[in-house]
């Protein structure tokens, strides 16, 4: 049974020893999975728990604050995901002050061997940690010497000549690649929530639209796109939406808002997923309401053609992009 913590401290999570990944997992995309899978698989051959250390906000969210990292999940859409990967524990802890003064040391002997009880102790080849970043692989392999676990360094994937990594990944989205990005996430990139209530301009205008805030999260797009709405009915429904300010109506909080194609219903306080199948174009400020109903309609149209020429949740080409590992360091 999947158990979610996010005390650092307090008893022991795995008497019996544990095999740990630690990472942002933003998007728990191929290769986070691939990570996961490997814990999993080596925890049932040691006959341990599998464990996933995460952070939220993850570390370069609280370092860069100025300049906000655009998110490719929620937590509750990391949380989801690392859950249906097979992992016994999540370790979800808050990236404060306090966390990011740790030394790495310190770090290792709290977490790793006491609240874990760490055997093995899986990471990225580029991972750090511990006040100024001190921590390395290097570190970890030292003090597993001295504690009794060993540190592993998890191969990169790569989709073809793609990497698969989070920073690649939001710069797809950020050029209206959905598609490829899709594949490097393993599935189609999406922006949850629960629908809000708006200033009902769009149904005056005849698009009324269901609306999700995005609140601190910041989005790796923005723009006009073809989209599907899940969470509706049994079946995704076909949409037009919006991301952004909204500037021909002054709008100044980022929102979401789709449009959906003959639906007539109240979706007030239900979660939905919005899936992003194309990107249409740039957000405009017009200068009148029905210019902007006139593009609005154009939008819609295309939105129309474009999905119906799309298949819905098509998985990955994996034959197309076949997995290749770039680095050495996995267990045999």
């Amino acid at each position: 049974m999947f158990r979610l913590f996010r005390d650092s401290l307090g008893a022991c999570l795995a008497p019996q020893g544990s095999v740990v990944c630690i990472g942002a997992f933003d998007g728990v995309h191929c290769g986070h999975r691939a990570l996961l899978g490997r814990v999993r698989e080596r925890a049932d051959a040691l006959d341990m728990q599998a464990i996933a250390v995460s952070f939220e906000p993850v570390p370069r969210e609280f370092f860069a604050r100025s300049t906000p990292l655009p998110r490719l999940d929620s937590a509750r859409g990391k949380i989801e995901q690392i859950r249906e990967c097979g992992i016994d524990d999540l370790l979800l802890m808050r990236f404060n002050a306090a966390l990011a003064a740790m030394p790495a040391e310190e770090f290792v002997e709290q977490i790793l061997i006491n609240r874990l009880e760490a055997r093995e102790v899986w990471v990225g080849a580029d991972f750090r940690f511990g006040h100024g970043r001190r921590g390395d692989i290097d570190l970890l392999r030292e003090m597993g010497e001295a504690h009794g676990f060993r540190a592993e360094v998890f191969a990169e994937f790569s989709l073809g000549d793609l990497r698969v990594r989070s920073s690649e990944i939001r710069e797809l989205l950020a050029a209206g690649e959905f598609a490829i990005a899709a594949r490097l996430l393993g599935h189609p990139f999406r922006i949850g929530g629960h629908v809000v209530h708006g200033r009902q301009l769009g149904r005056k205008l005849g698009y009324p639209t269901a609306n999700i805030r995005l609140g601190r999260r910041t989005s790796p797009i923005n723009g006009i796109f073809a989209v599907r709405v899940h969470g509706v009915a049994a079946q995704a429904l076909p949409a037009v939406a919006s991301l952004g300010v909204r500037p021909t109506v002054d709008g100044v909080e980022p929102l979401l808002e789709a449009h959906l194609f003959n639906f007539d219903g109240d979706l007030y306080g239900r979660r939905i997923d919005v899936e992003f199948v194309a990107k249409l174009r740039d957000e405009e400020k017009f200068s009148t309401l029905e210019a902007m109903v006139e593009q609005i309609d154009r939008d819609a149209a295309e939105a129309r053609k474009v999905l119906a020429a799309s298949q819905p949740d098509s998985p990955p080409d994996a034959g197309a992009h076949p997995v290749r590992i770039r680095s050495s360091g996995v267990l045999a």
